[in-house]
């Protein structure tokens, strides 16, 4: 199978952007680091890794894209490379049928988490990566069983998600839970360590594997400094400048959970950017990173379960659901700029993408909300 050649540009994205604008907000569509995104994306984490669930994720992926979604997010240990290989099979039945170009499309994926099924994942990490002896990797690198994130593993990571998604280049590539190396070393060794990731990642964008980089978290930018397993962005930031040199660096994206449940990366002061307490999000806009939110539903959990004096205060009709409300909610927060979510059926990618026609929520009313969600989790 011959790679798909390219990857997202601006004349690409805009192109997708005004192919789709006459069914969508103003709002809809927003710019980040020269490309044009769907404010919501697709995300492909949940399911079994069985030939059904790749015939959804394929077929989802494929009809977000064609009713207006194109920032698409995986990982190599989604349903253990399954999402990958899904994401990949749409991408080439959509280019093929001339549905989308490739430089329409902004491709995510992830690298740093065990892809095994296996479940004793060190014994597969043992038997994959360290009793070959054909590279440096130990036992040492693996941080709480599942997470690595040494040089040598990450570029054969890499070198997988490439041929799961059938694609020369992927558009935005995460390190995978970076912080759990925090749960084993000290945080001058972590900073070292993430050099090192960085360094790969500029001589992959170099080779034209990977155009950006990125880190996707669950802790890391949610929790204070005073917690173990935070990471301090503008010291990352830093990191990547000095590792890119002379060139810009493309450490240009970060993840992490936004939704209405958890709030912090928007609204807790968890990061200093030159002495001021601010925000993830915050620190990200003023450092040219791209924020983007992952369980913007919190994985549906929300359905039912919002109270009708939050749900009344969205003042629109439109928004019939609490799905809907929840990604309205969290693609509205200031800053952001996608909400993930994953969609496996006609219905939800209906019920998702029927917000793309509904401007984001105004300042005034996404803080109001903020004020009663704050008061309801106090409440519970």
């Amino acid at each position: 199978m011959i790679a798909i050649a390219g990857r997202a540009t601006a004349e690409g994205t805009q192109r997708y952007k005004q192919r789709h604008h006459q069914n969508c907000a103003a709002d809809y569509f927003r710019e980040a680091n020269s490309l044009v995104a769907s404010s919501i994306g697709i995300g492909t984490y949940l399911g079994e890794p069985d030939e059904c669930t790749d015939t959804l994720v394929t077929a989802a992926v494929i009809e977000s894209v064609q009713q207006g979604a194109n920032l698409i997010d995986s990982a190599i240990n989604y349903r253990y490379q399954h999402g990958e290989i899904s994401v990949g099979k749409a991408i080439r039945q959509l280019v093929a049928s001339g549905d989308v170009s490739r430089d329409e499309l902004i491709i995510c994926t992830k690298g740093g988490v065990l892809p095994c099924p296996n479940p004793n994942p060190a014994d597969w990490f043992y038997r994959h990566y360290v009793e070959p002896n054909n590279s440096s990797i130990s036992m040492d690198d693996l941080a709480e069983e599942r997470y690595c994130i040494h040089p040598e593993y990450i570029q054969d990571q890499l070198n997988k998600s490439l041929a799961n998604l059938g694609i020369q280049t992927i558009d935005v590539y995460y390190i995978h839970n970076p912080e759990k190396q925090l749960a084993k070393v000290e945080p001058d060794i972590f900073y070292k360590q993430l050099r090192t990731i960085f360094e790969v990642m500029e001589d992959a964008v170099l080779a034209g594997k990977i155009a950006n980089y990125g880190l996707a978290t669950w802790n890391a930018f949610r929790v204070p400094p005073t917690q173990s397993d935070r990471i301090d962005l503008s010291r990352a930031k830093s990191i990547a400048r000095e590792v890119a040199g002379n060139r810009d660096d493309r450490f240009r994206f970060i993840q992490f959970p936004l939704n209405m449940a958890m709030p912090e990366a928007l609204l807790s002061p968890t990061q200093t950017l030159e002495g001021e307490q601010i925000s993830t999000v915050e620190a990200a806009d003023r450092l040219g990173i791209a924020a983007i939110a992952s369980k913007s539903i919190c994985q549906a959990q929300v359905a039912g379960k919002i109270p009708e004096n939050i749900a009344s205060a969205f003042a629109d009709d439109r928004l019939q659901t609490d799905c809907q409300r929840a990604l309205q909610y969290t693609r509205s927060a200031p800053g952001l700029l996608s909400a993930l979510v994953g969609m496996k059926t006609p219905k939800h990618i209906r019920e998702n993408l029927a917000i793309a026609a509904i401007p984001q929520l105004e300042k005034a009313n996404f803080h109001k909300l903020t004020h009663l969600i704050a008061k309801e989790l106090k409440r519970n």
